[in-house]
Protein backbone atom coordinates (compact mmCIF):
# COMPACT_ATOMS: atom_id res chain seq x y z
CA UNK A 1 0.00 0.00 0.00
CA UNK A 2 1.32 3.44 -0.92
CA UNK A 3 0.77 5.60 2.16
CA UNK A 4 0.16 9.33 2.09
CA UNK A 5 2.92 11.24 3.87
CA UNK A 6 4.30 14.68 4.62
CA UNK A 7 7.93 15.61 5.06
CA UNK A 8 9.77 18.43 6.78
CA UNK A 9 13.45 19.38 6.93
CA UNK A 10 16.66 17.68 5.83
CA UNK A 11 19.09 15.32 7.51
CA UNK A 12 18.93 11.91 9.17
CA UNK A 13 15.38 10.56 8.88
CA UNK A 14 12.81 10.48 11.65
CA UNK A 15 9.56 8.64 10.84
CA UNK A 16 6.51 9.45 12.97
CA UNK A 17 3.48 7.15 13.11
CA UNK A 18 0.19 8.56 14.49
CA UNK A 19 -2.37 6.74 16.61
CA UNK A 20 -5.99 5.62 16.25
CA UNK A 21 -8.25 8.32 14.66
CA UNK A 22 -5.12 10.41 13.98
CA UNK A 23 -3.21 11.49 10.91
CA UNK A 24 0.05 13.12 9.88
CA UNK A 25 -1.55 16.52 10.58
CA UNK A 26 -1.51 15.84 14.33
CA UNK A 27 2.30 15.75 14.39
CA UNK A 28 3.16 18.69 12.12
CA UNK A 29 4.08 20.97 15.03
CA UNK A 30 6.52 18.37 16.39
CA UNK A 31 7.93 17.76 12.90
CA UNK A 32 8.61 21.46 12.34
CA UNK A 33 10.51 21.64 15.64
CA UNK A 34 12.69 18.66 14.63
CA UNK A 35 13.12 19.76 11.00
CA UNK A 36 16.15 22.06 11.53
CA UNK A 37 18.30 18.97 12.18
CA UNK A 38 16.35 16.02 10.74
CA UNK A 39 14.27 15.00 7.77
CA UNK A 40 10.93 14.15 9.34
CA UNK A 41 8.43 11.89 7.60
CA UNK A 42 4.84 11.90 8.82
CA UNK A 43 2.69 9.06 7.50
CA UNK A 44 -1.04 8.43 7.43
CA UNK A 45 -1.61 4.79 8.34
CA UNK A 46 -4.06 2.71 6.31
CA UNK A 47 -7.73 3.59 6.90
CA UNK A 48 -6.67 6.99 8.26
CA UNK A 49 -6.21 10.48 6.80
CA UNK A 50 -5.39 10.56 3.11
CA UNK A 51 -3.97 7.04 2.87
CA UNK A 52 -5.96 4.34 1.07
CA UNK A 53 -8.75 2.48 2.80
CA UNK A 54 -8.68 -1.28 3.11
CA UNK A 55 -11.05 -3.98 4.33
CA UNK A 56 -8.19 -5.27 6.51
CA UNK A 57 -6.57 -3.60 9.49
CA UNK A 58 -3.92 -5.38 11.56
CA UNK A 59 -0.49 -4.65 13.00
CA UNK A 60 1.05 -7.17 10.62
CA UNK A 61 -0.35 -5.22 7.68
CA UNK A 62 0.59 -1.83 9.16
CA UNK A 63 4.11 -3.17 9.75
CA UNK A 64 4.26 -4.23 6.09
CA UNK A 65 2.92 -0.82 5.00
CA UNK A 66 5.73 0.83 6.96
CA UNK A 67 8.37 -1.46 5.45
CA UNK A 68 7.05 -0.61 1.99
CA UNK A 69 7.19 3.10 2.86
CA UNK A 70 10.85 2.81 3.98
CA UNK A 71 11.65 1.10 0.68
CA UNK A 72 9.74 3.61 -1.44
CA UNK A 73 11.51 6.56 0.21
CA UNK A 74 14.92 4.89 0.20
CA UNK A 75 15.17 5.03 3.99
CA UNK A 76 17.83 2.55 5.06
CA UNK A 77 17.73 3.45 8.74
CA UNK A 78 15.69 5.90 10.80
CA UNK A 79 14.66 7.08 14.22
CA UNK A 80 11.12 5.70 14.54
CA UNK A 81 8.48 7.32 16.75
CA UNK A 82 4.95 5.99 17.25
CA UNK A 83 2.02 7.19 19.33
CA UNK A 84 -0.68 4.87 20.74
CA UNK A 85 -1.73 2.47 17.93
CA UNK A 86 1.20 3.89 15.96
CA UNK A 87 3.47 2.96 18.86
CA UNK A 88 2.42 -0.65 18.52
CA UNK A 89 2.99 -0.46 14.75
CA UNK A 90 6.46 0.95 15.47
CA UNK A 91 7.31 -1.77 18.02
CA UNK A 92 6.15 -4.44 15.57
CA UNK A 93 8.21 -2.99 12.70
CA UNK A 94 11.32 -2.45 14.83
CA UNK A 95 11.22 -6.01 16.19
CA UNK A 96 11.12 -7.50 12.69
CA UNK A 97 13.43 -4.95 11.01
CA UNK A 98 15.98 -4.08 13.74
CA UNK A 99 18.64 -3.22 11.16
CA UNK A 100 16.48 -0.29 10.02
CA UNK A 101 16.11 1.29 13.46
CA UNK A 102 18.55 3.86 14.86
CA UNK A 103 16.38 4.62 17.90
CA UNK A 104 12.80 3.79 18.88
CA UNK A 105 10.46 6.21 20.68
CA UNK A 106 7.11 4.89 21.92
CA UNK A 107 4.58 7.48 23.02
CA UNK A 108 1.98 6.55 25.64
CA UNK A 109 1.35 2.91 24.78
CA UNK A 110 2.68 -0.32 26.26
CA UNK A 111 3.30 -3.73 24.66
CA UNK A 112 0.23 -5.20 26.35
CA UNK A 113 -3.23 -6.60 25.76
CA UNK A 114 -5.50 -3.78 26.88
CA UNK A 115 -8.41 -6.18 27.37
CA UNK A 116 -6.59 -7.22 30.56
CA UNK A 117 -7.82 -4.03 32.22
CA UNK A 118 -11.34 -5.55 32.26
CA UNK A 119 -13.87 -2.81 33.06
CA UNK A 120 -11.17 -0.16 32.62
CA UNK A 121 -10.18 -1.57 29.23
CA UNK A 122 -9.59 0.86 26.40
CA UNK A 123 -11.84 -1.45 24.36
CA UNK A 124 -14.99 -0.04 25.94
CA UNK A 125 -13.87 3.54 25.47
CA UNK A 126 -13.06 3.04 21.79
CA UNK A 127 -16.09 0.84 21.14
CA UNK A 128 -18.29 3.69 22.36
CA UNK A 129 -16.37 6.25 20.27
CA UNK A 130 -16.58 4.21 17.07
CA UNK A 131 -20.27 3.39 17.57
CA UNK A 132 -20.98 7.11 17.91
CA UNK A 133 -19.00 7.82 14.75
CA UNK A 134 -20.92 5.12 12.87
CA UNK A 135 -24.28 6.48 13.98
CA UNK A 136 -23.83 9.94 12.49
CA UNK A 137 -26.06 10.35 9.43
CA UNK A 138 -24.03 12.76 7.34
CA UNK A 139 -26.89 13.09 4.83
CA UNK A 140 -28.67 15.16 7.49
CA UNK A 141 -25.64 17.16 8.59
CA UNK A 142 -25.19 20.70 7.29
CA UNK A 143 -22.58 22.11 9.67
CA UNK A 144 -19.56 20.90 11.65
CA UNK A 145 -21.33 22.19 14.77
CA UNK A 146 -24.01 19.54 14.26
CA UNK A 147 -21.32 16.86 14.19
CA UNK A 148 -19.77 18.30 17.34
CA UNK A 149 -23.12 18.41 19.15
CA UNK A 150 -23.91 14.81 18.21
CA UNK A 151 -20.52 13.57 19.40
CA UNK A 152 -20.81 15.50 22.66
CA UNK A 153 -24.11 13.73 23.34
CA UNK A 154 -22.45 10.31 22.97
CA UNK A 155 -18.84 10.80 24.11
CA UNK A 156 -18.05 11.98 27.62
CA UNK A 157 -14.84 13.80 26.76
CA UNK A 158 -14.72 17.23 25.07
CA UNK A 159 -11.02 16.65 24.32
CA UNK A 160 -11.72 13.44 22.39
CA UNK A 161 -14.58 15.12 20.52
CA UNK A 162 -12.31 17.99 19.43
CA UNK A 163 -9.68 15.47 18.31
CA UNK A 164 -12.24 13.51 16.25
CA UNK A 165 -13.50 16.67 14.58
CA UNK A 166 -10.09 17.04 12.94
CA UNK A 167 -10.99 13.99 10.85
CA UNK A 168 -14.24 15.47 9.51
CA UNK A 169 -13.95 16.79 5.96
CA UNK A 170 -16.34 17.91 3.24
CA UNK A 171 -16.46 15.77 0.10
CA UNK A 172 -15.96 18.10 -2.87
CA UNK A 173 -18.13 15.95 -5.17
CA UNK A 174 -21.12 15.37 -2.88
CA UNK A 175 -20.59 18.52 -0.78
CA UNK A 176 -21.39 16.37 2.27
CA UNK A 177 -19.33 16.01 5.40
CA UNK A 178 -17.67 12.63 5.93
CA UNK A 179 -15.04 10.92 8.06
CA UNK A 180 -11.48 10.89 6.80
CA UNK A 181 -11.30 7.52 8.52
CA UNK A 182 -12.56 4.08 7.55
CA UNK A 183 -14.80 3.87 10.60
CA UNK A 184 -16.58 0.55 9.81
CA UNK A 185 -13.27 -1.31 9.34
CA UNK A 186 -11.74 0.22 12.48
CA UNK A 187 -14.84 -0.84 14.41
CA UNK A 188 -14.69 -4.39 13.01
CA UNK A 189 -10.98 -4.68 13.88
CA UNK A 190 -11.05 -3.01 17.29
CA UNK A 191 -10.18 -6.31 19.02
CA UNK A 192 -6.88 -6.49 17.12
CA UNK A 193 -6.09 -2.81 17.74
CA UNK A 194 -6.60 -3.26 21.50
CA UNK A 195 -5.00 -6.70 21.93
CA UNK A 196 -2.27 -6.83 19.29
CA UNK A 197 1.52 -6.53 19.80
CA UNK A 198 1.17 -7.58 23.43
CA UNK A 199 3.76 -9.06 25.80
CA UNK A 200 3.26 -12.59 24.42
CA UNK A 201 3.83 -11.38 20.86
CA UNK A 202 7.45 -10.66 21.84
CA UNK A 203 8.12 -14.08 23.47
CA UNK A 204 10.29 -15.41 20.62
CA UNK A 205 12.10 -12.08 20.17
CA UNK A 206 13.46 -11.52 23.70
CA UNK A 207 15.43 -9.63 24.77
CA UNK A 208 15.54 -6.69 22.36
CA UNK A 209 18.80 -4.73 22.68
CA UNK A 210 19.46 -3.87 19.03
CA UNK A 211 18.59 -0.18 19.41
CA UNK A 212 17.96 2.35 22.19
CA UNK A 213 14.31 2.55 23.26
CA UNK A 214 12.44 5.36 25.00
CA UNK A 215 8.87 5.18 26.32
CA UNK A 216 7.19 8.50 27.10
CA UNK A 217 4.02 8.46 29.17
CA UNK A 218 1.57 11.11 30.29
CA UNK A 219 1.25 11.23 34.08
CA UNK A 220 -2.54 11.53 33.79
CA UNK A 221 -2.89 8.72 31.24
CA UNK A 222 -3.63 5.08 32.09
CA UNK A 223 -2.10 3.65 28.92
CA UNK A 224 1.25 2.97 30.64
CA UNK A 225 0.99 2.09 34.32
CA UNK A 226 3.70 1.43 36.90
CA UNK A 227 2.72 -2.24 36.79
CA UNK A 228 3.65 -2.30 33.08
CA UNK A 229 7.29 -1.35 33.73
CA UNK A 230 8.50 -4.93 34.45
CA UNK A 231 6.90 -6.19 31.24
CA UNK A 232 8.45 -3.35 29.22
CA UNK A 233 11.89 -4.07 30.68
CA UNK A 234 11.47 -7.82 30.11
CA UNK A 235 11.19 -7.01 26.39
CA UNK A 236 13.52 -4.00 26.32
CA UNK A 237 15.96 -4.45 29.25
CA UNK A 238 17.69 -1.14 28.55
CA UNK A 239 14.58 0.92 27.86
CA UNK A 240 14.18 4.38 29.33
CA UNK A 241 10.76 5.42 30.61
CA UNK A 242 10.01 9.14 30.94
CA UNK A 243 6.87 10.65 32.45
CA UNK A 244 5.45 14.05 31.53
CA UNK A 245 3.51 15.75 34.35
CA UNK A 246 0.07 17.29 33.81
CA UNK A 247 -0.38 15.41 30.54
CA UNK A 248 -2.77 12.73 29.35
CA UNK A 249 -2.73 10.51 26.27
CA UNK A 250 -2.09 13.36 23.79
CA UNK A 251 0.97 14.49 25.72
CA UNK A 252 2.77 15.93 22.68
CA UNK A 253 -0.09 18.42 22.28
CA UNK A 254 -0.74 18.98 25.98
CA UNK A 255 2.88 19.57 27.03
CA UNK A 256 4.71 20.21 23.75
CA UNK A 257 7.87 21.78 25.20
CA UNK A 258 8.38 19.10 27.85
CA UNK A 259 7.75 16.44 25.23
CA UNK A 260 10.27 17.94 22.81
CA UNK A 261 12.86 18.40 25.56
CA UNK A 262 12.72 14.66 26.31
CA UNK A 263 12.83 13.71 22.63
CA UNK A 264 15.79 16.02 21.87
CA UNK A 265 17.78 14.69 24.80
CA UNK A 266 17.21 11.08 23.69
CA UNK A 267 17.94 11.49 19.98
CA UNK A 268 21.05 13.61 20.59
CA UNK A 269 22.57 11.06 22.94
CA UNK A 270 25.19 8.84 21.21
CA UNK A 271 23.85 5.35 20.53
Amino acid sequence: MRLFFREEGEGFPIVIVHGLYGSSDNWLTVAKKLAPEYKVFLIDQRNHGRSPNSEEHSYELMKNDLAEFFNQQGIEKAILMGHSMGGKTAMCFAADYPERIEKLIIVDIAPKDYFLLNDESQYYLHNNILRAMLEIDFSRVETRKQVEDFLNEHIDSPQIVQFLLKSVSRNKETNRFEWRLNVPVLYDNLDEIIKGVNAHWFDDRLPIKNYPVLFIKGANSNYILQEDYPSIRRIYPEAEIAEIPHAGHWLHAEQPQLFLDIVWKFIHRPS
